[in-house]
Order: C-alpha cells, then sequence, then structure tokens
C-alpha cells in the first residue's frame, strides 16, 4: 500500500497523516546520547526530546557538531520550535514541515504530549509513516 500523498492533505487532519512510531531522546540525555541516536540511522533528520513524555524541544543533527561538549545535556540546546496540534489541518502540518530543513512537525496533544511528527518524505510527494493508512 503507498503512503498518503501531501497532495491528498486536504479535508484531512494531522491525526490522519501523523508517523506515530518514533522514538525521542530522555532529557536526560546528553550531547554523545544524541550523536549516537542519529548515527544508527540514516533516516533520523530529527531528534525529539521529551521529558515523562511532554514535548521539551528538538534537534538537528547539525545542533551536535564543532565543539559542543558532549557532556552537555540535549535540553540545553535543543530548540523548541514550532509545534501543532493532532486536530489541525493536514495542509497545515505538511505546510510547516516543508518549512524545516527537516521536513518535520512534532506534534502535540493539549496536555503537552508528543504523540507524533509529520514527516514528509524525501521526494517530497508523500508523508511518512502512512503506507497502512493510505486512502
Amino acid at each position: 500500500m503507498s503512503k498518503i500523498k501531501i497532495d491528498e492533505a486536504d479535508h484531512l487532519t494531522v491525526q490522519d497523516v501523523l508517523h506515530a512510531k518514533l522514538s525521542a531522546l530522555d532529557a536526560g540525555a546528553t550531547v554523545a546520547d544524541a550523536r549516537e541516536y542519529f548515527a544508527a540511522s540514516t533516516s533520523r533528520r530529527q531528534a525529539f526530546v521529551t521529558d515523562d513524555g511532554r514535548y521539551v524541544g528538538s534537534l538537528l543533527a547539525a545542533d551536535l557538531e564543532g565543539d559542543v561538549d558532549p557532556d552537555q545535556l540535549v535540553t540545553e540546546i535543543a530548540d523548541h520550535g514550532t509545534t501543532i496540534g493532532p486536530e489541525a489541518p493536514a495542509t497545515t502540518g505538511r505546510d510547516l514541515a516543508l518549512q524545516t530543513d527537516a521536513r518535520r512537525v512534532p506534534v502535540v496533544d493539549a496536555e503537552g504530549k508528543l504523540v507524533g511528527v509529520v514527516a514528509v518524505t524525501g521526494d517530497l510527494q508523500s508523508f511518512c509513516g502512512t503506507a497502512d493508512r493510505a486512502r
């Protein structure tokens, strides 16, 4: 089954297109931990940081380059940035994701919990993680 195409987002919500299978770094993680996280998979374009499930911020691999202290906590350099709620229009999630280098925007519920991510594929044609829900 194919993924939901980004040009098919009209009349859908972020909940319909979010990628819920994601991993996150704990707020106690260090820069060294984050470097290992990115090194473990080439598909990881952004790392999300959570504290007891609540979204704290996110990082790109580029944020960890150079002379960044490997023992520094990721919460000290994570960017809270833009988030979106699951009830928002999928077109808004798509547009926000496409405005970032990572092509991702974290999805956070009303209580601040990270519930997923709107992620656009590298070819800019589909939403990642939506093959099982394609229309």
